[in-house]
């Protein structure tokens, strides 16, 4: 180390320097295995898709914990002196003053300093604190984006979007594609606009990639009016396809969905794809639309920012969530903000016996795991700050007593040192209350496709209980409750053993030895809470779900390699291409 390393500024200058280098290491690597997307579907390598998505997700955590270790070591004794931070925040902000993703770069750096100091609220002497997203609604810049000009019929412009984004291994015909997609489009803008007419397709340059799909993101311009467009492409034996086209706001917003795994998708300047991906889907939170392209870490920036700003907004104050009150989890809210907060409570009701640490091993399971549109994405927060008075009396007692290792008061403030932060929905056992009968059928069939597609992607909830399970805006059933949640391979799925005698079956105990992990789907319809048409409904449609056949075939399936399909667009959308459109 020189000698100027050894004076204030120099020190500054160095920490400065190494927290740069880290971050932009950070998104090397990231774009690295990013980019990884495109050849892992050429060459429908799912298994290594799956091993990326996992290897990308845990590497923030890992160069937070490099740099963190490198400055103690840099600093020394000087590492938490706060004097010396503000000057290494302001020689880091002129190094990343004139970045693209300034923003990132700056969540980064408040990354490090929390996890030096332990930051309890926010402290704006060593963390970038702006008020306002610089992500507001305007025209994307047209770097981002490919215009295709409808100069001919609708099949010909999709003929000409399709040969732009042709892959190495190819389309198996695409002037067929072409062909059922343009029926489709030509279908939808008779019934939604006057003119029926196409300007131009706007289809952003990085195709986004999760799972065993691939999609083309854009939008249609008629005038003034924007479109949702998107092509979902999968590839088997033959090539690659269009397996349907959407066209509506709701369709694609579940598409870029909170219960779903994170895209992967190359962008160079994330901010101006999300201004696009505003405009075909204005309801999306930006938090969310950055947590769905991987960028969970500054996805939590923009929630608290949204939080703060609500907060000062308003004079609301947090209550308790609706809904059953949870044996694990205080979960509350604010009246008209679409997000609730977990906390974990320091002793959990008979029968749940899980420690703490089980449950949030629950839930790092959750982040890391395919969500196949099933389960709520939560996001973990740690030494929030909040005023005393924002809280309703009922919760704040609740919390300080049943949550005391978690939640403390300090003079006027409440103090939360660990929770998560979920997409707020609406229990499913209070939906089919208030829903009417049409509404309720609807949902019931929905909760047994939720428990099916969450088998094929390798998830057990644990009990059947519909306060576990949550309804979102869409009318899509998912699961948020994660303490008994446990993968299906790991279940041992029996049936009930034939009692010996008549005796057996008035006993109060278990007549016959139950292992660890013994389920007996048989007494699932125990507790399917269901009554009259609604429990005639479920059980027309998924009576299988009781057998031990369902579960083991899918173990099977699971343990023989097999990556299951679960599309985020239902099966009816998807093309049939053995006919002419």
């Amino acid at each position: 180390m020189t000698d100027e390393t050894h004076t204030t500024d120099g020190f500054a200058t160095e920490g400065a320097r190494a927290i740069h280098r880290a971050y932009g290491g950070l998104e090397t690597e990231f774009n690295a295995i990013t980019r990884r997307a495109r050849d892992r579907f050429e060459n429908r390598d799912w298994r290594g898709h799956d091993e990326d998505a996992a290897e990308r997700l845990d590497l923030y955590r890992r160069v937070v914990a490099g740099i963190v270790s490198r400055i103690h070591s840099l600093l020394g004794g000087l590492a938490d002196d706060v004097a010396l931070w503000k000057r290494i925040k302001l020689a880091y902000s002129v190094r990343v003053a004139g970045e693209t993703n300034r923003e990132l770069a700056e969540t980064f750096f408040n990354s490090v300093t929390r996890r030096i100091f332990s930051t309890v609220g926010v402290n704006p002497d060593v963390e970038f604190v702006l008020e306002r997203s610089p992500v507001q609604p305007r025209e994307p810049d047209p770097s981002v984006y490919r215009r295709f000009e409808a100069d001919g019929d609708t099949e010909s412009l999709i003929r000409n979007i399709l040969e732009a984004y042709r892959f190495e291994v190819g389309f198996q015909d695409a002037d067929r594609d072409a062909k059922l997609v343009a029926t489709e489009i030509d279908r939808h803008l008779e019934s939604l606009l006057e003119s029926k007419r196409i300007d131009a397709i706007e289809t952003l340059n990085s195709v986004f990639y999760r799972n065993k799909g691939a999609y083309v993101v854009g939008r249609i311009r008629s005038g003034n009016q924007h479109i949702p467009f998107v092509l979902p492409l999968l590839n088997d034996d033959n090539g690659v396809f269009v397996d349907t086209v959407m066209l509506i706001e709701e369709e694609v917003s579940i598409l870029f969905s909170f219960t779903r795994a994170y895209f992967h998708v190359q962008a160079e300047c994330p901010g101006e794809l999300i201004i696009f991906l505003k405009t075909i889907v204005p309801l999306k939170p930006i938090a969310e639309l950055y947590i769905a392209l991987g960028l969970n870490r500054h996805g939590k920036t923009e929630l608290y920012r949204s939080l703060r700003g609500y907060l000062d907004r308003t004079p609301d104050r947090f209550h308790l969530a609706e809904g059953d009150r949870g044996m694990v989890m205080i979960v509350f809210t604010l009246p008209l903000y679409d997000v609730v907060f977990k906390v974990i409570r320091d002793d959990f009701d008979y029968p749940k016996t899980h420690s703490r640490r089980e449950v949030m091993e629950r839930y790092r399971l959750v982040f890391k795991h395919d969500r196949v549109g099933r389960l709520v994405d939560a996001q973990e927060f740690e030494h929030l700050k909040f005023r005393k008075e924002r809280f309703n009396d009922d919760l704040l007692q609740e919390l300080l007593r049943d949550a005391a290792r978690t939640v403390s008061l300090d003079g006027n403030d409440v103090i939360i040192r660990h929770l998560y932060t979920e997409r707020k929905v609406t229990p499913l056992n209070l939906y089919l209350r208030k829903g009417g009968r049409d509404v309720a059928i609807r949902a019931v069939v929905d909760y047994g496709n939720a428990n099916k597609e969450l088998a094929a992607a390798n998830i057990f909830p644990g009990d059947f209980l519909l306060k576990n399970f949550g309804v979102t805006r869409h009318d899509r059933v998912v699961f948020y409750d994660y303490d008994e949640l446990s993968l299906v391979t790991d279940c041992h799925f029996r049936r009930l053993p034939t009692a010996r005698h008549d005796e057996d079956e008035l006993e109060s105990e278990t007549w016959f030895a139950v292992g660890e992990d013994d389920i007996f789907p048989e007494e699932f319809v125990r507790f399917l809470e269901l009554d009259g048409e609604l429990r005639d409904t479920f059980l027309e449609h998924h009576r299988d779900l009781f057998t031990v056949e369902f579960w083991q075939g899918v173990q099977d399936r699971l343990r023989a390699g097999e990556i299951m399909d679960v599309f985020p667009y239902s099966q009816t959308r998807r093309f049939n291409r053995t006919r002419s459109p």
